[in-house]
């Protein structure tokens, strides 16, 4: 199973129209929860996130985590996948992260040195997660 904790909702339709649509599509390869939580300080988002982890293998989205191109992220994922029934992403706040979460971290990913908005990321992460299982399963979409 695929589990998404993120820190915010989604605001713009599109986006949820998107998300929507990647959920369904990640659907048909795993089961996906989408946890919301909502904005407020760095230590309430800490003890929010802690309340849905379990002894999942968690990645936590940081700007200081190694980046992969799609490849290299379906392999760790299906690598992951081996030896865990569920991998647990985490998407923190405009505050980013609290240091107890990132000490939890099995992997550390980060898409980019730039900054995006945490909605956008979202959307993002899914696609990515949508072209893993498209690469696992060798079928077309990626290139």
């Amino acid at each position: 199973m695929i589990k998404i904790i993120c820190v915010g909702k989604l605001k713009e339709k599109y986006l949820v129209d998107a998300c929507l649509e990647y959920s369904k599509r990640i659907s048909k390869y795993s089961k996906i929860e989408i946890i919301e939580l909502k904005d407020s300080d760095i230590t309430e988002e800490r003890d929010n996130i802690l309340k849905h982890l379990n002894k999942d293998y968690i990645i936590t989205l940081e700007i200081e985590g190694e980046m992969l191109d799609s490849v290299s992220l379906a392999k760790k994922i299906d690598n992951i996948f081996l030896n865990n029934s569920n991998i647990t992403f985490i998407i923190g706040g405009s505050y980013g992260l609290h240091e107890d979460i990132k000490k939890l971290s099995n992997f550390k990913l980060s898409f980019s040195k730039l900054t995006f908005p945490h909605q956008l990321f979202r959307v993002m992460l899914l696609e990515q997660i949508y072209r893993s299982f498209k690469i696992i399963n060798n079928e077309t979409y990626h290139k």
